[in-house]
C-alpha cells in the first residue's frame, strides 16, 4: 500500500497539538460526574480527526451540551457496501457524509460524533467530538438523533445492513470505539442502543441490530465489568422529545390501561399527559418530560403467555415486525409466528426461550438490555 509520508507528518503535527486545546466553559455551575472516571491521557491517536481528513469548517458555531452523556446510539449510514477498505475510502466517506449533511440536510456540520468505515478506520465526525472525548465530560451537541443529540454519542457505520452484516474490521473498530467512549464518559455496555430505539427509521438495519447483544458482550468483556454492577434491565429512556417504534409500544400499553392516546409513535401532548398520569396513579415520581422510567415501563407492560390477546399482543407484534421479524403481523392474537419470533429474540438476549413475554422479555423487545445477555452461556 502506498503511504503518503507528507500526510503522515501532517497528522503527527496535528496530533501533537490535540491535547493542548482550551476546554470551553459552558457554565461554572455545571458538574461533570463522568470526568472523574475519564482518562485524560487516553491514547486516541487511532481516531482520524477532522483536520486530518480535511473537514470543511462548520457553517455555524457548534455548542457543547449542558447535560450528561448517558448512552451511545449506533447507526448504519445507508451508503453502499463497498469493498474498498482503504484509508483513502474512509476519508472520502467522511467528506461525502459532511457534504451530504451540510449541503443536503442544511446542518451546521457532520451530524454524528464518529464514523467507522468498512475497512475499520475510525474518524471524527462533528468537529470538537474528539476533543470532548479526550476530556470525557460533555459532548458536542450533534444532529444524529432528534431528542438525543445532547446526551447520546452518535456513531455512524459505513454501509447498509438491513440484510447484510458489517465486515469484521468494522465490528472490531466499533467495539474499540464503544469501549473508549464508555471509559471516557463513564458509560457501560448496557448503555448501547440502536438508532431506531429512539427514532422512526430503518437504521441501524435489522441484520446489524441482531448483532447488538454480541456487540455489547464484547464491550462488556473489554471493560472488565462486574456482572453484579449490571442492572436487571436497562430500558430505553424515551421522553417527550423523541418518536420511535418503542413510543408506539408505550401507546398501545397506555391504551390497554384505559388512556385515550393515538397509537402512532409520536410522543404528543396526549401521550405526555397519559404517561404522567400513570406515574402519579402508580406512586412513581412524575417526570417533567414524561420519561418512560424503568418503573413506568415495568408497571405498564403486562406479562403475556400463549393465551394472551389484545393490545399488548398487538404491541409486541408491531415492534417485532418493525425490527426484522417480517412474518409477524399485527393481529392481537398470540399466534405461532409471534411465539417463534419472541423465542428467537429471547435466545439472542440470553433469556429462557419459553415464548412467554416476561418483564425482561418486554425490555428486550422494546430495545432495552437485560442482565442475562452478559452471562456466559
Amino acid at each position: 500500500m502506498h503511504v503518503d509520508h507528507s500526510e503522515l507528518d501532517r497528522r503527527t503535527l496535528l496530533r501533537a497539538g490535540l491535547g493542548a486545546a482550551t476546554v470551553a466553559v459552558v457554565g461554572s455551575e455545571l458538574a461533570f460526574p463522568a470526568a472523574a472516571q475519564a482518562a485524560p491521557g487516553a491514547d486516541l491517536d487511532w481516531i482520524i480527526s477532522c483536520d486530518e481528513w480535511g473537514a470543511r469548517p462548520p457553517a455555524d458555531p457548534l455548542s457543547i451540551s449542558a447535560i450528561a452523556t448517558n448512552k451511545i446510539i449506533v447507526h448504519h449510514m445507508a451508503f453502499p457496501n463497498v469493498t474498498d477498505y482503504s484509508e483513502a475510502q474512509a476519508v472520502k466517506l467522511a467528506r461525502d457524509c459532511q457534504n451530504l449533511h451540510m449541503d443536503g440536510n442544511g446542518w451546521s456540520d457532520t451530524g454524528q460524533h464518529f464514523t467507522v468505515s468498512r475497512g475499520g478506520y475510525v474518524l471524527e465526525g462533528r468537529r470538537g467530538s474528539l476533543e470532548r472525548l479526550q476530556a470525557g465530560d460533555r459532548q458536542m451537541i450533534s444532529a444524529h438523533c432528534p431528542g438525543e443529540n445532547g446526551r447520546a454519542i452518535g456513531i455512524e457505520n459505513e454501509g447498509t445492513y438491513v440484510t447484510e452484516t458489517p465486515p469484521q474490521a468494522l465490528l472490531d473498530s466499533l467495539v474499540k470505539l464503544c469501549v473508549t467512549v464508555c471509559q471516557q464518559y463513564g458509560l457501560h455496555a448496557h448503555d448501547i442502543f440502536g438508532h431506531w430505539d429512539f427514532r422512526n427509521t430503518q437504521c441501524p438495519g435489522a441484520a446489524f441490530y441482531r448483532q447488538f447483544p454480541a456487540l455489547r458482550r464484547r464491550v462488556f468483556e473489554a471493560l472488565d465489568t462486574d456482572l453484579a454492577d449490571v442492572p436487571a434491565r436497562r430500558w430505553p429512556d424515551l421522553w417527550r422529545f423523541v418518536s420511535s417504534p418503542a413510543v408506539q409500544v408505550a401507546q398501545y400499553l397506555l391504551a390497554y390501561r384505559g388512556y385515550t392516546v393515538p397509537v402512532n409513535s409520536v410522543f404528543d401532548a396526549a401521550t405526555v399527559a397519559a404517561v404522567q398520569d400513570w406515574q402519579y396513579r402508580n406512586g412513581i415520581p412524575v417526570d417533567v418530560d414524561a420519561t418512560l422510567t424503568p418503573q413506568t415501563w415495568e408497571t405498564l407492560a403486562p406479562e403475556l403467555d400463549k393465551d394472551a390477546t389484545g393490545l399488548p399482543v398487538s404491541a409486541v407484534q408491531f415492534i417485532l415486525n418493525i425490527k426484522g421479524y417480517t412474518d409477524v403481523t399485527v393481529t392481537g392474537e398470540y399466534d405461532h409466528a409471534t411465539r417463534q419470533a419472541v423465542q428467537d429474540l429471547q435466545g439472542l438476549h440470553g433469556l429462557p426461550r419459553n415464548g412467554k413475554v416476561s418483564t425482561s422479555t418486554w425490555c428486550a423487545i422494546v430495545g432495552g438490555v437485560v442482565k442475562q445477555s452478559f452471562k456466559r452461556h
